[in-house]
């Protein structure tokens, strides 16, 4: 064991981190159920739900913000301080691309909602839930079982994001005529994949951080 790794184990530390880490994963949670909304939502109440959408991940960066300050302020962290960092940012990610998502069916004016962009939606909010999950992990090493689920579960769900991804860009190029509109459902498209791309981020950080604590 790495001489870092032997004082962080024997060490105490206080919860900050936990503690910041799960205040992250809610607010993304809050968002993602927020744009799960959006599917059956008409102009006004998209508007609405983008602009919590936009203050959820305003609260998350101050959030990322705080484990930053926190792992500049601390000696001993619970665990190795490029992970903390790295599991912040992917956290920060997955936000971005939730409040980005929702501000272009504002900005693009999308008023079409399609079977594939409420698939995605879902696979969001369970992938988020998921990786919240894996995040409470965290304070307690030895439930190395919970955490390995987790991480297969959200594995699976980027798996099904994909699939779903390639369904709608098929039935998108051989259905839609009008060029804008192919532009701006494909952007649509791209971006709720890609949040679960980043969900598979944060997870594949979690695993990293099992393997040096296992």
């Amino acid at each position: 064991m790495k001489i870092d790794r032997l004082i962080q184990v024997l060490l105490p530390h206080d919860q900050k981190f936990y503690n910041l880490f799960e205040e992250s994963t809610r607010l993304l949670s809050k968002a993602s159920v927020r744009l799960k909304k959006i599917a059956d939502a008409d102009a006004p109440e998209t508007r609405a739900l983008a602009k919590e959408i936009e203050d959820l991940e305003h609260q998350a960066d101050e959030v990322t913000h705080e484990i930053f300050g926190e792992l500049n302020a601390t000696f001993v962290t619970p665990f190795d301080r490029e992970d903390i960092h790295e599991l912040a940012s992917s956290l920060d990610d997955i936000v971005d691309f939730i409040n980005g998502s929702a501000s272009r069916f504002v900005l693009y004016d999308v008023q079409r909602r399609t079977q594939f962009m409420r698939q995605l939606m879902d696979i969001i909010v369970r992938s988020v839930e998921a990786v919240g999950k894996g995040v409470s992990c965290l304070r307690d090493f030895r439930n190395s079982a919970s955490l390995q689920k987790v991480l297969r579960d959200v594995n699976s769900y980027e798996n099904e994001a994909d699939a779903v991804f390639e369904q709608a860009i098929g039935e998108l190029f051989e259905n839609e005529k009008n060029v804008i509109e192919l532009i701006k459902l494909k952007e649509i498209y791209v971006g709720l994949e890609t949040a679960t791309d980043r969900c598979e981020d944060a997870a594949n950080v979690l695993e990293s951080i099992l393997i040096k604590h296992a």
